[in-house]
């Protein structure tokens, strides 16, 4: 819950924005504007495979049983980062063992779901502690994230990047193209439930700052920003990378001095980016078709020339 909700009488523009007590509210947030950073390095990481792979759908279900374990974790009274672990990563290994081929994949994700979502509404339901804590599951909370989650954030980040280091040179061969990197030998069987597990440990990490709902703004919205900007895959990845980190940690900038949740912020600044880096390879593509023809042009003036001078 946003510390400018205790006022409770800001109305209008206020509730968006008011830098009245900046300088006061933002040491209350000093954890979160951390795992905001470190979580858009390790999304937009992760997002870039997620793009490549075809599996925002996948996001989202490993988000909604994500949510269900945290909601689960807050009705037993543990740390819902525990909980959103646990469910993420009971999602991940099924989608990842059983979704082989992308039709199975998205049935199974279709039916994981509305199971978690249903889940996680009645734990919510039977939970009797403050309202604020079921609503941040869902849109996020901007002091959400105390020093023994942190802990936790920072552990499973280093985890994830040091996953994806190692598997980076076959996964992304396997991501262009499973049959023939499955001929010369990768693993690709086994690479996806392990990609899985990856992607599985970051949803959780983006549930408790995000929330469940919109999660795919940081782990799917940056890469594809990405991809309109350019095709080089280390460009990409660096693009990727800014986007989601600007995101987060821009979101929650703006959300220190707001009455509303943290979400509508970082995934505002995640759409305008995706946005900007449209219009951006449009205008890229237009100059590239105009300079096409300029120089058809003159291959074709040129090739007249020679004919007139040597018939």
């Amino acid at each position: 819950m946003n510390a400018a909700l205790a006022s409770g009488d800001r109305t209008g523009w206020h509730r968006v924005i008011d830098f009245s007590d900046y300088g006061q509210l933002i040491a209350l947030v000093h954890n979160s504007i951390i795992a905001g950073a470190v979580l858009g390095v390790v999304g937009g990481l992760v997002s870039v495979f997620v793009m490549m792979r075809d599996l925002p759908f996948a996001v989202h279900g490993i988000s909604e049983l994500s949510f269900a374990g945290a909601a689960a974790a807050l009705l037993a009274g543990v740390d819902v980062v525990i909980g959103s672990v646990a469910g993420s990563l009971v999602a991940a290994t099924v989608i990842g063992a059983l979704g082989v081929r992308a039709r199975d994949r998205n049935s199974v994700i279709g039916v994981l779901m509305p199971f978690g979502l249903g889940l996680g509404v009645l734990f919510l339901a039977l939970y009797n502690g403050r309202a604020a804590n079921k609503f941040g599951l869902l849109t996020g909370q901007i002091v959400a994230v105390d020093s023994p989650q942190l802990s936790w954030l920072v552990g499973i980040s280093v985890v994830v990047a040091v996953g994806l280091l190692l598997l980076w040179r076959p996964l992304i061969f396997a991501s262009l193209d499973a049959d023939v990197a499955a001929a010369r030998g990768v693993p690709v069987r086994l690479l996806s439930p392990v990609f899985m597990v990856l992607l599985g440990l970051t949803v959780a990490m983006s549930v408790q700052i995000v929330g469940a709902l919109l999660v795919l703004s940081i782990v799917c919205t940056p890469a594809a920003a990405a991809m309109r900007v350019t095709s080089s895959r280390a460009l990409t990845v660096v693009l990727s990378v800014t986007f989601a980190t600007v995101s987060m940690v821009g979101g929650i900038l703006l959300a220190i001095g707001s009455a509303l949740p943290i979400s509508p912020y970082i995934t505002t600044i995640s759409f305008s980016c995706y946005v900007g880096a449209r219009l951006l390879g449009r205008w890229r593509e237009r100059g590239s078709r105009v300079a096409g023809r300029a120089d058809r042009d003159r291959r074709e003036a040129r090739a007249l020339q020679l004919e007139v001078h040597h018939p």
